[in-house]
């Protein structure tokens, strides 16, 4: 999900992968699928609407359509694909662990912090009011869903 050419990616995975051997990797679905994620990038437009940060949304989240994914590792030269969708519950003891984590622990804490000096702070409080009003203020548990993916 990181890096620009998937294509020249999974070739090079394909070219030093041993006979016989397997690629395995995951990414994560859509950003709606992944609450904790979606509720910081909720925060974050809401701060700042004209220019929000949109990491999340962007790369982590942005490479979740599987018949893509699918066609990317045919065409590095793959050809025995299986995309297993799971989905989990991600937990935390309280709504501030999450909104921290996102905000402050990702590189979206870059496009943050670039949009003033206390835009870290506004954006993790905001993010932590959200989860708290969706989950509550103690323990705070939500859904959240990649892909893995095994190819040949």
């Amino acid at each position: 999900m990181f890096f620009p050419d998937k294509v020249a990616g999974y070739a090079e995975a394909r070219r030093v992968l041993k006979p016989g051997g397997l690629f395995v990797f995951n990414v994560w679905d859509d950003i709606e699928s992944n609450v904790f994620a979606d509720v910081i990038t909720q925060a974050a437009v809401a701060e700042f609407p004209d220019d929000p940060p949109m990491f999340l949304a962007r790369t982590p989240h942005g490479y979740h359509d599987v018949e893509l994914i699918s066609a990317d590792v045919k065409a590095a030269g793959f050809s025995d694909i299986s995309i297993e969708t799971l989905e989990k519950i991600s937990s935390a003891p309280t709504a501030r662990h999450p909104a921290t984590g996102y905000a402050q622990g990702t590189p979206l804490r870059n496009e943050i912090e670039a949009l003033g000096p206390s835009a870290l702070d506004k954006v993790t409080d905001r993010a932590t009011e959200l989860i708290a009003a969706k989950f509550g203020d103690g323990p705070v548990s939500a859904k959240m869903r990649a892909h893995v993916v095994v190819v040949s």
